[in-house]
Formats: C-alpha cells, sequence, structure tokens
C-alpha cells in the first residue's frame, strides 16, 4: 500500500532539504530523529512551522518527514522551511496567496563569497606593511 504525500524541495546556503507532506498524526521527522531534537536552538522549530500558521492548518493533521543534508543548523532549518512552504503550496494551490505574503516561498540567494587570489579570504587583504 502506498501513502500519499506531497513533496517540496527547500534550499538555502549549502544545506538541502526534501520535505514529505502526508496525512497522519502530527509526527515530525528529520533525518531519522524528532524534529525538536534536531533542531535544538530557540526558535528554529517554532520558525519551520510558521507556515502551518500562515495557511490556517494544525501541523497535527500532518505527518512530515525531511531529509536535510549539507551547511550549518540555521541554514538547514530555513532550507526546511521553505521545504515545507512548497510541500503545503502543492497541497492546496489556494495558499499561495498566504505563503507568499508572510514571505515564505521565496528563496533566500545569499551564498558564500568565493575567495580571490591575493587576499586572505573573500574581501580580507593581508595586513599592509611600509618596510
Amino acid at each position: 500500500m502506498s501513502v500519499q504525500y506531497y513533496e517540496g524541495i527547500g534550499r538555502r546556503k549549502e544545506s538541502t532539504a526534501r520535505v514529505r507532506v502526508m496525512s497522519g498524526s502530527g509526527k515530525f521527522v528529520v533525518n531519522e530523529k524528532e524534529g525538536p531534537v534536531y533542531f535544538p536552538r530557540i526558535g528554529d522549530f517554532e520558525d519551520i512551522l510558521r507556515a502551518f500558521k500562515a495557511v490556517g492548518q494544525d501541523n497535527k493533521k500532518y505527518d512530515i518527514s525531511v531529509h536535510v543534508n549539507g551547511g550549518g543548523v540555521a541554514g538547514q532549518a530555513e532550507a526546511v522551511r521553505l521545504g515545507v512552504a512548497r510541500a503545503l503550496q502543492s497541497i492546496n494551490v489556494d495558499w499561495t496567496a498566504a505563503l507568499r505574503k508572510n514571505g515564505l516561498l521565496t528563496r533566500d540567494a545569499r551564498i558564500k563569497e568565493r575567495k580571490k587570489p591575493g587576499l586572505k579570504k573573500a574581501r580580507k587583504a593581508p595586513t599592509y606593511t611600509k618596510r
């Protein structure tokens, strides 16, 4: 028996998250761990669930399964947030306006700037010495 699910891909910095939303009892699993255990920082898990509040749904009606890799904690949390919003958009297209109004469907395109030759980092120059 196959389970009907809706998928959304979220990316941020170096992180990529594949989010699957299906009807269920409110389980939130990230890389085989519970959601609050995987994202222990204050506010990260609540930020991820903002999409459900934006569309007026209760996240207890849905099971969410996430596979996320790459990047750090903040990038992964924002990638999951975008993936959840895109999955909810595929459930009901009428929710697009509410999600977009809350800024949940916009991908944050800021990434690390590349290192330039002759510099120590992207913009940090070596210390100037006169002699």
